[in-house]
């Protein structure tokens, strides 16, 4: 059996990031980048690498882009 990949899901950048985000009263929510999101070969399905684990606020994973955070 062979695994085609397509040249979006091979390549070594990552697909998504992940954020902390915590909210603040009548303000912008503070985001952090914790980690990096590479979808699996196959398409059905992510690995998550965290760097850090929040303990408060939420995790939001955005597609990633050229932008330097």
């Amino acid at each position: 059996m062979t695994n085609v990949k397509t040249n979006e899901t091979s390549s070594k950048a990552p697909s998504h990031i992940a954020y902390q985000v915590r909210d603040r009263e009548g303000q912008k929510g503070i985001w952090t980048r914790i980690g990096s999101v590479w979808a699996h070969g196959d398409g059905n399905g992510f690995n998550i690498q965290l760097e850090s684990v929040p303990l408060d606020g939420r995790i939001t994973l955005r597609t990633a882009s050229e932008k330097k955070d």
